[in-house]
Formats: structure tokens, C-alpha cells, sequence
């Protein structure tokens, strides 16, 4: 499957070294007009190359819309065409991995899936995909944000480095005003983390958090349409994605429901949303939004790509020694941010249309 969404719609195309990615957005709602300028710097926060930290590829990302929008940025509610070209990809890189399968990579099981891959920067199963969501994300994001719906995300570990607990008060104390600023110490140990481990040729995973506010009570379908379960489905899709958990997430496998029981509170005024004295649930009970802010975690593992050399097998079963070819992100979570602000922001939207 190469789609997203049920009611908004997107289908991609397009391979890691090939000339091009791309998408077709259908559902957008007609007659919304888009800030090209913010659609532009939010697509550029997932650019490759704009970093140290990040892969040395160098793509400018800059989409180029063939039709649903008119050229004053006016959506038309026709399916909304687009492409990404690749102009940065050294495809001769990737010779030797013809004949080799990566550790930990797609390449084994691509193959037993089709027949035949695209060994060049592994073709479809690249990271290279997501830049078709954060150009669709980022179009649901304006539209959302004329709602009054806010989505955030920010890394908030690396390694052994992480910014704790970080919804705990959102969950305690959902009152008070809450920020997901990560400490300037906090992020420049991150960084070191990530510095270190790519000089010595080395990965290291991470974990994104996200944050949904505005949202409205009602939103999400019951049993197989459940909203928590379609942005778990999202951020899964996500390249080197092993872990999504929301609101009390994980720990409520050893917690006491007396604890964690978000009690209602009583209003004076019958046209106010209902509020919760805790938010245990993470904003959503059923699968249904109930008006309490969204938050939820992303664990990334580390780039399997490493710049050192590892033992594997070639195409035929025989063993091998991988060595270090490409431009790779030492820490995928690094980049995953804008990835995972963007599906959230497009699986809200299909929500919503």
C-alpha cells in the first residue's frame, strides 16, 4: 500500500535515486488558502544536509504543485499533484550493495516481496519517502491550525540522554500551562551524543514526542476507526519506528486504576467542553477525541547503516563484509521530528474533512 487516510488521501511514488518523489493529495478541503512562504520552512526542517547531525545529501525539498492549487496558493478541492525532485543522489555508492543485503535494512525482504529491488539508497524503503508527507503534512498543518488545532513535536531523547518524563505534568496537571521546550543543556547533550557517535562511524536511536492542543471532544470512529490506533498506524509507518505509546503509555501496565482514573469535573456552563482533573488518557477514551490535549511518544532505533564494515550475506547466501558506503543519518529521530509533526497533523485532518 502507498496510501494514506481514508476520507483525505495520500498516494506517493517515487525511489531514494530516482528523479524524482512525489504525491496526490485528494480530499483537501476547496477554498483554503495556503502560505507558501510557512509551507516552504516547514518542508525545510526535514531537508537533508542542513546539518552536522544530520546526512551530508544535500536536497533543497522545494515541491513543485502540478495542479489543485491555483497559482495565488488557493486549494481547488481537485487532487493536488506534486513532486520533490531528487537532484543530490550517488547512486554509485551503492554498487557493491547490489549483490549484498543490509543488516537490519529492507533489502532482504523487498526482495522476497517483489523479486527484484532498487538497491540504489534502497529505493522506496528510504527515508527518502517521507519528504512527501511532510509536503502533505504540511498542507493539512495550515488548514488544522484555521481550526485552532496546534501540533508540536521535539526530540526529547538521544541515547542515554533524555528530557525525563516529559508529559508527566500534562498528565497530573493538565490545568496549568505546559511547555514542550526541552532544556538548552538537555538538547546540547543530545547533540554531543549524536556528534559522538558519528565520528566513530557509529548510530544511536531516539524518541520523539508530540503534542496535540485544540483538538475538539468527538473526534474518531469507534472499534476499527479509533484515532489513537490511526496515528499509532502513522507513526509506525515512519522509517525505523519501534515504539509508539499514548498518554500514560506503558506504565499503565504497573499502574492502579485508582490512581489514574481521569475524573470529570463539574462545569457551570452548559456550552463548555467537559474537562478531565487528570489526563491519564491521553486526550482520547475509545478511540474518540475528549478535548483534553493529544500526546504521544515515537522510539526510533538506530540507523542501520553504519560507516564501519559488517558482516552479512550476498544475494546468493554466502558470506560477506558490508562495507561503509553512502550518507546516512547517525540518528534517525533527529530528522523524524518534522516526519512526525507532519503525519500527525495529516491523520488529524482526515479526521476532520
Amino acid at each position: 500500500m502507498n496510501t494514506f487516510g481514508k476520507r483525505l488521501t495520500l498516494t506517493t511514488f517515487g525511489e531514494s535515486h530516482g528523479p524524482a518523489m512525489g504525491g496526490v493529495i485528494d480530499g483537501f478541503p476547496p477554498g483554503f488558502k495556503i502560505d507558501f512562504n510557512l509551507l516552504y520552512k516547514t518542508i525545510a526542517k526535514r531537508r537533508p544536509g542542513s546539518s552536522p547531525l544530520v546526512t551530508a545529501r544535500n536536497e533543497k525539498d522545494h515541491p513543485e504543485f502540478l495542479s489543485g492549487i491555483t497559482p495565488e496558493g488557493i486549494t481547488l478541492g481537485t487532487p493536488i499533484g506534486f513532486i520533490v525532485r531528487n537532484t543530490d543522489h550517488h547512486s554509485s555508492d551503492y554498487d557493491e550493495m547490489a549483490r549484498i543485503y543490509r543488516p537490519n535494512h529492507a533489502d532482504y525482504t523487498y526482495a522476497r516481496r517483489y523479486g527484484v529491488r532498487d538497491h540504489r539508497g534502497g529505493g522506496r524503503s528510504s527515508a527518502r519517502e517521507t519528504v512527501n508527507w511532510v509536503v502533505a503534512g504540511a498542507l493539512a498543518e495550515q488548514w488544522i491550525a484555521s481550526k485552532g488545532i496546534k501540533v508540536e513535536a521535539v526530540l526529547s531523547q538521544v541515547g542515554p540522554v533524555t528530557a525525563g518524563d516529559i508529559f508527566d505534568g500534562l498528565m497530573t496537571k493538565p490545568e496549568q500551562p505546559f511547555s514542550l521546550d526541552v532544556n538548552p543543556e538537555i538538547k546540547l547533550a543530545m547533540e554531543q551524543v549524536v556528534t559522538e557517535h558519528k565520528k566513530r562511524g557509529d548510530s544511536v536511536g531516539g524518541k520523539v514526542s508530540c503534542l496535540v492542543t485544540g483538538m475538539p471532544p468527538g473526534i474518531g470512529d469507534p472499534v476499527a476507526g479509533k484515532l489513537h490506533a490511526a496515528l499509532a498506524g502513522a507513526m509506525m509507518s515512519i522509517n525505523a519506528a519501534k515504539g509508539f505509546e499514548y498518554g500514560l503509555g506503558f506504565r499503565a501496565s504497573c499502574a492502579n486504576g485508582s490512581e489514574t482514573a481521569d475524573s470529570f469535573i463539574p462545569i457551570s456552563n452548559e456550552d463548555e467542553n467537559i474537562k478531565t482533573a487528570t489526563n491519564f488518557s491521553g486526550g482520547i477514551q475509545g478511540g474518540i477525541t475528549n478535548g483534553m490535549p493529544i500526546f504521544f511518544s515515537v522510539a526510533f532505533k538506530p540507523t542501520p547503516t553504519l560507516m564501519m564494515p559488517q558482516c552479512t550475506i550476498d544475494t546468493s547466501g554466502q558470506k560477506a563484509v558490508l562495507n561503509p558506503a553512502g550518507r546516512h543519518d547517525p540518528c534517525v529521530a533527529v530528522r523524524a521530528v518534522p516526519v512526525v509533526k507532519a503525519l500527525t497533523a495529516f491523520v488529524i485532518a482526515d479526521y476532520l474533512v
